[in-house]
């Protein structure tokens, strides 16, 4: 057992966060004992997580030195991903979010929990990258964070991003309106992702050039992308038929992200998600990751990640109780993350 004493400071105060969140989130995670003394803030527990929680000390101290400003969620967030992976420290989280995010983009592109580093680090590593989860987790908004940082940095020309438009259905017929007005309600979604990472004016600009372009599932047929990076929502709702035509549009110098949850499929039954289809066929193939969130990766409000529990359970008892009742198997539930990928 180690035994330290941190000195406190009138900045490094910031970094025990709302209520001391962090922490107690390090007295949890790591089995240490932190306790405020007058002369300073005393840590006790093994070598290895007494010398864990005074790197994290030393790391906040040596970026407010350097004018980084760290506080709040974002604090938070990468405190736990530097509990959860030793080998990351937080001046390396922050810098690899630096190099993540060109100038121009708002917000640095920093993940929040060890799913979505592993999910930003897959779609750097693959061409495409497939995100499944329940919703709140974050996989549509790296995604686009990841295409505005490669936008602006002109690794790419253009950002097509692409929904179906499933809930509409046949009664897009009955909205007012031109067809594109018809179906920016269900892009609503990528919009409001765009206006967060970029500024306001410079994103209507891109949308009037071209430059980035929004558009339904059914525009996609035919074409060709290259030097783009394309980025699928809500893919649960795709047909198989849909799925194969998406993922062949891909051209030279492009990046495709695939984001779904299959918890929450609109598709009229009988028909099969082609983004569950994807899963089975693609595993394997050569340039395509595939990377699998949880509960726990949920980054909207707390009462958020409760529901998505509560859902999952009840939706595990009720598939349990079809089929005792019923006499079938039901299928074993993944219920680890992981990310899938080759070289």
């Amino acid at each position: 057992m180690a035994k330290i004493l941190l000195e406190i400071t009138p900045h490094t105060e910031a970094l025990f966060g709302l209520r001391d969140e962090n922490l107690r989130w390090m007295e949890s995670e790591l089995g240490v004992s932190i306790d405020l003394r007058s002369n300073g803030l005393l840590v006790e527990g093994t070598d290895e997580h007494v010398a864990l929680v005074e790197r994290i000390f030393k790391d906040f101290e040596a970026l407010r030195r350097s004018g980084v400003v760290l506080a709040g969620p974002e604090l938070h967030a990468l405190v736990k991903l530097a509990v959860a992976d030793p080998a990351s420290s937080l001046k390396q989280l922050v810098d690899s979010g630096r190099q993540r995010t060109a100038n121009g983009v708002k917000r640095m592109v920093n993940p929040r929990s060890a799913n979505q580093k592993k999910y930003v680090e897959a779609i750097e590593q693959n061409d495409m990258t497939f995100g499944i989860g329940p919703a709140g987790t974050g996989k549509t908004y790296l995604a686009v964070a990841m295409a505005a940082s490669a936008l602006m940095a002109k690794k790419v020309e253009r950002i097509v991003l692409v929904r179906p438009a499933v809930e509409a259905g046949e009664r897009l017929g009955f909205l007012p309106g031109s067809l594109q007005e018809k179906v920016d309600p269900y892009l609503r979604p990528l919009y409001d992702a765009l206006y967060d990472l970029l500024e306001k004016e410079r994103v209507d600009k891109m949308l009037e050039k071209g430059i980035i372009e929004i558009a339904p599932l059914a525009f996609m047929r035919g074409r060709t992308l290259s030097n783009a990076f394309i980025i699928m929502d809500e893919a649960q709702n795709t047909t198989n038929e849909q799925m194969k035509m998406f993922v062949t549009r891909l051209g030279m110098n492009s990046k495709a992200v695939i984001t779904g949850d299959l918890t929450q499929i609109d598709l009229p039954n009988p028909k099969r998600s082609g983004l569950l289809e994807a899963l089975g066929v693609l595993e394997g193939v050569e340039g395509v990751g595939f990377c699998h969130f949880e509960d726990k990766d949920v980054v909207r409000h707390n009462l958020v990640q409760r529901i998505v529990r509560a859902y999952e359970t009840h939706q595990r008892e009720q598939q349990l109780s079809l089929g005792l009742e019923g006499g079938i198997d039901v299928p074993a539930t993944e219920t680890k993350p992981t990310v899938r990928k080759t070289q």
